[in-house]
């Protein structure tokens, strides 16, 4: 296992998302039995869009470096273009005060933003390998920094800002791999942060969060609700929980129990203990998802994974933040487990994608065939891979033996 991450990941992604169908049932049977509804409703769909998820992972764990990079530039139209029709007022449809989603009638919905980020990914990591020497100037980042704004900004505009945030993290990750320099991507970290100021001051909402962060018992019936009603689960579930499917904060207390406060339930109901299996899980996905970053035979596929494991790491860290109080209240789900299917599948083709990269850093060389053009990788010297070098060759050498 230590040899294979990917192998690793793979384990820990499973058994999230099977947890996850567990917990989803646990957290949405009580409310819609009380509502006269069918139990299994959410656990069904959640079903369904893992069985898409998995298929779009066994896409992803197939596809040769080549297609990823051919299909970046179009993913990151089609994801643009997802990010302004959500926008008008009779495609998007309104939830919660926010206009994130695209209505596929029985089907379920799509959330453009989650989408956005993997091809903003796929885009980031096809273009720095055509000529990684600018990435060491402010003017070689112009390009990168002009999509990921793009991106956040539509982002923002939903409004979701914590997804925004996510994206220029993960932008801020790729650059920072991929050889930039790091006071250059301090324009990024700037941009981010006016952003962020901006957006909490330009909402009533969010500045009611922010103040009600640091002491959410000053207004429990008002805008520390729900922070107040998770430190509650989480309270009452101890260290061995109250029992599975025995919550109580999930019967019209705890606002989204199902998604964004999953964790609360898993508190509640599991304890302490359910909390950190999940804790050393999402620990477990950062140690493997970076191995396969660090053994990446190419710069494209480096940078790749390096992004997209960071995408998941940050998400479940500002989710597990808000529900313990950490963080303010944020509307993102947690990584695999919380509902949602845009989410989901999502994720899971960002899991096919480290699975395969992880898988080619073991197959032999001379098997891979994989050409990443003039300046796909940082450590070429005179036209030779890295493979060829002294350092390459034994990584290929341990892979074949």
């Amino acid at each position: 296992m230590a040899a294979h991450p990917e192998r690793l990941l793979a384990a820990v992604v499973l058994s999230l998302v099977c947890f996850g169908l567990v917990m989803v049932f646990s957290s949405s049977s009580t409310t819609a039995l009380l509502n006269d509804g069918d139990p299994l409703g959410l656990a069904v769909r959640q079903t369904l869009y893992a069985l898409v998820g998995l298929g779009a992972y066994a896409v992803f764990v197939r596809m040769d470096p080549g297609t990823m990079r051919r299909i970046a530039p179009a993913a990151v139209a089609i994801a643009g273009f997802l990010l302004l029709v959500v926008l008008v007022p009779s495609i998007g449809t309104m939830v919660n005060g926010s206009r994130r989603w695209i209505s596929l009638g029985g089907l379920g919905a799509i959330q453009p933003s989650e989408i956005a980020k993997l091809a903003l990914a796929l885009w980031i990591a096809q273009a720095v390998i055509r000529r990684p020497e600018r990435l060491s100037t402010p003017r070689g980042l112009v390009p990168f920094l002009g999509v990921t704004g793009a991106f956040a900004l539509l982002i923002l505009i939903e409004p979701d800002l914590e997804t925004a945030l996510i994206a220029c993290a993960m932008a801020f990750v790729m650059l920072l791999v991929a050889g930039a320099r790091a006071r250059h991507l301090g324009v990024l970290v700037g941009g981010a942060a006016l952003l962020a100021l901006v957006a909490v001051m330009a909402e009533p909402y969010r500045r009611a969060r922010l103040m009600t962060f640091i002491d959410p018992w000053s207004d429990p019936e008002g805008a520390g609700f729900q922070a107040v009603q998770a430190q509650v689960a989480l309270g009452t579930g101890g260290l061995h929980g109250v029992g599975l499917g025995d919550g109580v904060q999930k019967a019209f207390y705890l606002p989204e129990a199902h998604t964004d406060m999953i964790l609360a339930t898993i508190g509640e109901e599991l304890g302490l203990i359910g909390v950190l299996a999940v804790l050393i899980a999402y620990g477990l996905f950062a140690v493997a998802g970076y191995r396969i970053a660090l053994g990446a035979r190419t710069l494209h596929q480096q940078v790749l994974a390096a992004g997209l494991t960071t995408t998941v790491v940050i998400q479940a860290a500002v989710n597990i933040g808000a529900v313990v109080g950490a963080l303010p209240v944020s509307g993102v789900p947690l990584p695999f487990v919380s509902f949602g299917g845009s989410n989901l599948i999502t994720f899971l083709a960002c899991t096919g994608i480290l699975v395969n990269i992880g898988r080619r850093s073991h197959a032999p060389a001379s098997r891979l065939a994989v050409v990443e053009g003039a300046g796909g990788d940082r450590r070429r010297r005179d036209g030779r891979a890295r493979d060829a070098g002294a350092g390459g060759g034994r990584r290929a050498a341990r892979a074949g033996g």
